[in-house]
């Protein structure tokens, strides 16, 4: 077993199959149906489950792709060590739709300016999406809310978000979960840190939301809000982006529930020149190494 049939191996699973994987490695499909066949009678157990020219996973190929995230991420990390420490090669960062969409813009173009020799791939989903993509290796860090677990992950705060409680511009005040005890409450899927916010705020008063309308969208939240269809808790920054603010109020949430840290994640013992040099951009003061050395330019 080697790190190039690793990397094959890792790369089928993730393109879903021989075909995709190929195009990505720019090999023929049977060097890399050879490869992963190879890899198998190495270890002596079946990778992957066949069905007609349909691959699963199976439990033992799951296994092993977890240990082969951590080892090709550990050989990275060992060539980054050797070289000059200058950032270069793919960057896989994964955020939160509303982190991506407003916060990231601006750093990221300063990124790419300062480390052109990194190739920053962004992806977004949910944190839960996010999280597991990070462990398994698919994501080298992403930026998501707490709480999220501490003994996977290293993590270093950047955004401390302010909540908010909206509802329909005519709804009258809002002082505690008992005024909209029978209301919708509008929110991502379980597991949303937002969402969990409303939820213990509703616990704090003793009552539980009657009704929960998942939705995909900061936008179709807001927009539903506005026309009387439930209330939800958001950052106050994604107000900026809806441009019928005025058919929405805004109402305060306890101080202990005003506030969610956004922070930047990657897996435990997996640290590189590009994450520190990530840090620098996103968030300076909490640089724990020195700024990452840059690229000299050519004269």
């Amino acid at each position: 077993m080697d790190l190039a049939d690793l990397r094959i191996f890792r790369t089928v699973v993730e393109q879903g199959g021989i075909t995709r994987a190929a195009e990505k490695l720019n090999r023929v499909q049977s060097n890399v149906t050879t490869r992963v066949r190879q890899l198998e009678q190495d270890l002596g157990v079946e990778l992957f489950i066949r069905e007609g020219k349909k691959l699963h996973l199976s439990p033992t190929g799951q296994l092993l792709f977890d240990y082969a995230g951590r080892l090709l991420d550990l050989a990275q990390e060992a060539r980054e060590a050797v070289n000059d420490g200058v950032p270069r090669g793919p960057l896989r960062l994964g955020a939160m739709e509303s982190t991506a969409a407003i916060r990231l813009p601006g750093p990221l173009s300063e990124f790419h300016r300062r480390y052109p020799d990194v190739k920053l791939d962004l992806r977004t989903d949910t944190i839960h999406a996010l999280s597991t993509a990070v462990l398994t290796g698919a994501l080298d860090a992403a930026l998501v809310a707490e709480p999220v677990a501490d003994e996977p992950f290293e993590k270093v705060t950047i955004y401390d978000e302010a909540l908010a409680l909206v509802a329909s511009a005519d709804h009258a005040p809002i002082r505690s979960p008992h005024d909209v005890r029978s209301e919708t409450v509008l929110a991502f899927e379980q597991g949303c840190p937002y969402r969990l916010r409303m939820q213990q705020w509703f616990s704090s008063g003793g009552e539980l939301p009657e009704r929960i309308s998942e939705m995909s969208s900061w936008h179709a939240i807001m927009g539903c809000a506005a026309a009387r269809m439930g209330i939800a808790v958001l950052p106050r920054m994604v107000l900026d982006t809806f441009a019928q603010t005025k058919f929405l109020s805004v109402h305060p949430l306890p101080d202990d529930l005003s506030h969610a840290p956004t922070v930047l994640i990657w897996r435990k013992g997996v640290h590189s020149a590009k994450i520190s040099a990530l840090i620098e951009v996103l968030a300076p003061a909490h640089t724990d190494a020195k700024p990452a050395p840059r690229r000299k330019k050519k004269r």
